[in-house]
């Protein structure tokens, strides 16, 4: 299975199940994380979303580049819930991101969906789709200014910078940083708090927040899902994607 799901009851915990690929999201994937995100929306005994990746080394590197076509040729998925599965999909419960490692492009996209994030320590983050040509296309272009502000939005998307753990927390994407393999354990206590409290008021408070700024979500996703069409039609892209499938992997600025 690509996405594994367990359940104590108040907390449930999904976990994109690729290590060997660094659980970037193919189209098989994408499917199996949409189903798992609505059971979760409509199971009322579970309060809590909890996302992470199997193994210890990456929680989600982004979209299968090997699969671009997979994940974008079925625009009735992916108008419905967003290429990788989850972006035009809100659960109206509680999200929290239990980041274990690489946090790439679209990974990016998948914590930035969720409501805050903890980090282990070894955790690098980065836009690394930047190299190949390809944008982003879940919700990354609507939620990370509203996460880290404008400029610093910029910065990633523009530089792809790979930076780590730490000055991820420094610009407020990250809310805690815990030592290597603690994420989840961390994650999981936090998120089994949070379950403790009337969730009424809470889900109030939280649908209030994501309806304050900017646009509205639906009208963000959609702005950007005809950005992402156009600039998917450019041939660099392709040859971008030929390179990647040949092994190549240009190297990645980092910060000073």
């Amino acid at each position: 299975m690509t996405v594994t799901e367990d359940n104590d009851g108040a907390v449930t915990v999904l976990t994109i199940n690729r290590p060997e690929a660094h659980n970037a999201v193919n189209m098989a994937t994408a499917a199996a994380l949409a189903a798992a995100i609505e059971r979760f929306k409509h199971n009322d005994q579970s309060s809590v979303l909890v996302l992470t990746g199997g193994g210890s080394k990456s929680f989600c590197a982004g979209a299968d580049l090997k699969d671009i076509p997979g994940l974008l040729t079925n625009e009735e998925f992916c108008d419905a819930v967003g290429p990788m599965g989850f972006a035009k999909l809100d659960p109206g419960k509680v999200t929290i991101a239990a980041i274990n490692g690489y946090c790439f492009a679209g990974g990016l996209e998948l914590a930035a969906w969720c409501d805050f994030r903890i980090a282990d320590e070894h955790s690098e983050f980065g836009a690394l789709n930047r190299r190949w040509g390809v944008p982003f296309f879940d919700g990354g272009t609507l939620r990370l200014p509203r996460i880290v502000g404008l400029s610093n939005a910029l910065w990633m998307m523009e530089s792809g910078v790979r930076f780590d753990a730490q000055r991820a927390r420094e610009i407020g994407f990250v809310q805690d940083v815990v030592p290597a393999g603690e994420a989840l354990p961390r994650t999981i206590a936090l998120a089994q708090h949070i379950a403790g409290y009337p969730q009424e008021s809470l889900r109030a408070d939280r649908q209030s927040i994501l309806a304050s700024g900017g646009y509205r979500t639906e009208e963000g996703l959609a702005l950007e899902d005809d950005y992402r069409r156009a600039s998917l039609d450019n041939p660099e892209v392709l040859q971008r994607l030929e390179a990647f499938a040949r092994g190549e992997r240009p190297e990645s600025p980092r910060p000073a």
